[in-house]
């Protein structure tokens, strides 16, 4: 079965966006920044494949992917959700699932083609260095969301029109720095959002598992962009970053427009001006929008984006406040939190080598009373 047979809705067999912008070759390969550099070094040591570290075997409840409250789901509460069976409501948390999983693994070809382009467009070679690693990344997170929503839900979503309307002017842009703006800061800075949210939330080792490792790797994505672009902003025109700003304020609209999941809801039904109602009175979707800009806003104000008319969008937004958080204080948790799960799965892993060397053992001794 072809993935096209498994879209919840129709879907085009591909999307072309036109190249601009120039190819960019530097001959300098000495000089480099050293913290980007040493991020490149922990983009070489952190790869890790997802068939050995993931672990596949574990059971998914189809009907129940994620084991999220039903209080997330946006028409909780309403009469739509008492009007249906339990079966419908099996449904609903399947299509949620898929929904949202099947925008992360669009997220995450929008995040591979731009770390593409960055290799090609950026100016300085440390820079390339850094985002072939994180191209590399991009394409396991793919083969895991892929290989999640093939064989455990069976079930996609087409990318959602603001995702990829973010995308679409990321990539159509000509200036080199636009797809670490659009992707590094708004679309990975919002994703790791969702998958921290998620990831606190759900209660199934699976999913809690690819969450957790593809957040160790975006933590150092979204640490290069800020590296990148603080260096290159300070040598930017008052204008040239009022650009850069128009920018990013109609991006966070954009991102938190793509956050409804009205495409679900119409496919149960939900004429679609009342499913962007329900969306809206949505108290979980109110408090998840907040959230998720939580790594956005002090990234955007740590690269030196911050001007009036930003600050105004933010404060219209209710995320104003979220310029002070720590984004070193949330990558080293991520980074923690990594590495916590390897620690619990070598121990168990090491458990299951000790009980079988004692059986093997065992066995051995009762043959020799045996004999």
């Amino acid at each position: 079965m072809t993935t096209r047979q498994l879209y919840a809705k129709p879907t085009e067999p591909g999307w072309e966006v036109p190249a601009t912008g120039a190819a960019r070759f530097g001959w300098e390969y000495e000089d480099g920044r050293e913290r980007l550099l040493a991020l490149y070094q922990k983009g070489k040591d952190k790869q890790w494949d997802a068939n050995k570290r993931l672990d596949w075997d574990l059971e998914v409840d189809p009907d129940d992917p994620l084991g999220v409250p039903d209080e997330n789901l946006t028409v909780y509460g309403t009469r739509y959700w008492d009007l249906m069976t339990d079966a419908d409501k099996r449904e609903l948390r399947r299509h949620f699932a898929s929904w949202q999983f099947s925008q992360f693994l669009h997220g995450e070809q929008g995040a591979l083609v731009c770390a593409s382009r960055i290799v090609e467009s950026v100016p300085d070679v440390d820079a390339k260095f850094y985002s072939a690693t994180q191209a590399m990344d991009e394409a396991r997170h793919v083969e895991i969301y892929s290989r999640f929503l093939h064989d455990k839900i069976g079930l996609l979503y087409p990318i959602n029109d603001n995702l990829r309307a973010l995308l679409g002017d990321t990539l159509r842009d000509s200036r080199w720095d636009m797809p670490y703006l659009g992707m590094q800061v708004l679309i990975e800075g919002l994703a790791l959002a969702a998958f921290g949210m998620l990831r606190d939330t759900t209660d199934k080792p699976l999913p809690k598992q690819i969450l957790t490792y593809v957040m160790q790797d975006e933590a150092r994505h979204v640490a290069f962009g800020r590296l990148a672009l603080r260096d290159y902003y300070r040598q930017l025109t008052d204008a040239e970053l009022r650009e850069r700003e128009e920018f990013v304020i109609e991006g966070c609209y954009l991102m938190r427009d793509r956050l409804r999941g009205e495409e679900v809801l119409t496919n149960f039904g939900i004429p679609a001006a009342e499913a962007g109602e329900l969306s809206e009175r949505s108290q979980f979707l109110q408090v998840f929008r907040k959230l998720l800009f939580s790594r956005i806003v002090p990234c955007v104000k740590d690269i030196g984006l911050w001007g009036e008319r930003l600050q105004q969008a933010y404060v219209d937004m209710g995320v104003f406040e979220l310029g002070d958080a720590s984004l070193d204080l949330l990558m080293a948790q991520d980074e923690e939190l990594a590495e916590q799960l390897d620690a619990e799965r070598f121990r168990a892993e090491e458990a299951a080598r000790t009980a079988e060397v004692a059986r093997t053992i065992a066995e051995g001794e009762a043959g020799e009373a045996e004999e």
